[in-house]
């Protein structure tokens, strides 16, 4: 079996698995709280990609860590795309928290950014063969870490895409009789 086939059916694999865990275990408890606090720890992971999963992107212009021969018009714009998305988690997470009345638009903004930023390294990895490269310890970027970033993106889109449910004040002032 060739380098491009296992790494096909690794990231298959984890993607499905993080889905289904998805499915059955965190969505049913974020779709029963209110979009701010839902949205907190799926951003949060994204603020991982800096140190740890995104930011594991900024590896790949590290030479002692991947093959020098991998192009850096492939491994720059990821490794800074990935940086970009995070700042934009960041940003997003704080307005959430702090209840910023333009929170949502910069969800919006961080969601879309980093979506297209995955499906670009997605794009220009195939267009290059990265499995061609030595990609050493940042073979599980893609395999392991980027199938939870997919997920927990979806995740945060449908809560986007998602009625907030309106709240009913448990004791309503009745009117005078």
């Amino acid at each position: 079996m060739d380098a491009f086939t296992i790494f096909g059916l690794q990231t298959t694999a984890t993607i499905v698995t993080y889905a289904l865990a998805a499915k059955w275990y965190v969505w049913p408890r974020l779709a029963a709280m209110p979009r701010a606090s839902a949205l907190t720890p799926l951003l949060l992971i994204h603020t991982l990609r800096i140190h740890t999963l995104r930011t594991l992107g900024l590896t790949v212009i590290v030479p002692a860590v991947t093959d020098p021969k991998l192009p850096q018009s492939f491994s720059v714009p990821l490794a800074y795309g990935d940086l970009f998305a995070t700042a934009l988690a960041f940003l997003a997470l704080a307005a959430v928290r702090l209840r910023w009345p333009f929170a949502l638009a910069l969800v919006w903004l961080f969601s879309v950014e980093g979506s297209l930023d995955l499906v670009k390294a997605v794009v220009q990895g195939i267009a290059i063969r990265a499995t061609d490269y030595q990609l050493g310890a940042a073979w599980f970027i893609p395999t392991y870490a980027v199938p939870l970033l997919w997920v927990s993106q979806a995740m945060i889109f449908l809560l986007l895409l998602r009625r907030e449910p309106v709240a009913v004040a448990a004791s309503a002032p009745r009117a005078a009789a």
